[in-house]
């Protein structure tokens, strides 16, 4: 698996994973019905920020955008969000990507990197960034209106690179 830089050419294999993942509405605090327009725009980020795939043999398999959490006096601040291919989730290429950025945002300077929205029922997510130095510095009780479970919570989870 390689993970490079986000190409045009690469959106008709990304639009498919963030279709589905938004539309899910499990796990981003995303509009289920986000347009095809309107996730490329969020979605494909610009300096400061990036986005990358996780590729192999050609195939996107996952992809990450990253960059400051806010501008201003809160842009030494990383942020970073990850979608993996339905099919291939719990294979490495979230921990690969989440890995991948944080190496990248350290390069770049940024003092750590902060989650605004992890869905508590998130678990796996949850595991992978624990592991790679993330702790839950707090919960906002019921802000996830998640399609099966009710109101759940939404952490915010940060990484001090210091």
């Amino acid at each position: 698996m390689e993970i490079r830089e986000f190409t045009e050419d690469d959106w008709v294999q990304i639009w498919p994973i963030v279709h589905e993942v938004v539309r899910a509405a499990d796990t981003y605090t995303y509009d289920p019905n986000l347009t095809e327009e309107a996730a490329r725009g969020t979605w494909v980020q610009t300096p400061p920020g990036r986005t990358v795939v996780a590729v192999e043999d050609g195939r996107v398999l996952g992809t990450a955008k990253t960059g400051p959490n806010h501008g201003g006096p809160g842009s030494h601040i990383a942020t970073a969000s990850f979608m993996v291919d339905k099919d291939l989730r719990g294979k490495g290429v979230g921990s690969a990507l989440c890995a991948h950025v944080l190496e990248w945002a350290k390069e770049q300077g940024f003092a750590g990197m902060q989650f605004n929205a992890v869905a508590e029922s998130n678990v796996a997510g949850i595991r992978v960034y624990e592991r790679l130095g993330f702790k839950i510095v707090g919960t906002v009780p019921g802000a996830f209106e998640h399609p099966t479970l009710g109101r759940i919570g939404l952490h915010v989870m940060y990484c001090d690179f210091g």
